[in-house]
């Protein structure tokens, strides 16, 4: 019964591992539309299809892909009380210092209290 248990604890730690690192060469993207309107998608094996797929999933008028990304994190915020207003979004090395980076945006663009409204990492 040991021996049972400690397979499937390996097998469950070798799938879950395997699931948590995607590809280095996986591509995503972010679309931005109207009023907080947003798509994003991670883990495509091109860069049209990360952005098709963006796309799809904005549900806003206007959507436009706004970043593409390959390896790196995204990050998209607006503002709390009027996400019709101000927003911003950043891409780069870490989630953390992305996000900020989506943060200082929408302020810079006016926001008053920006939050981050949807964030992936490739």
């Amino acid at each position: 019964m040991r021996a049972l248990r400690a397979a499937f604890c390996a097998a469950t730690f070798l799938t879950t591992t395997i699931l948590v690192h995607a590809p280095a060469s996986a591509h995503g993207a972010l679309a931005i539309g109207a009023c907080g309107a947003y798509g994003f998608s991670r883990g495509y094996a091109a860069t049209s299809q990360a952005e098709k797929e963006a796309l799809s999933r904005c549900s806003g008028k206007n959507c436009k892909i706004v970043a593409s990304v390959r390896g790196t994190c995204m990050a998209f915020s607006v503002e709390l009380a009027n996400p019709c207003g101000a927003y911003g979004y950043a891409t780069g090395e870490g989630l953390a210092r992305t996000q900020n980076r989506a943060l200082r945006e929408c302020s810079r663009n006016g926001g008053k209290d920006c939050v981050i409204r949807a964030f992936a990492c490739d």
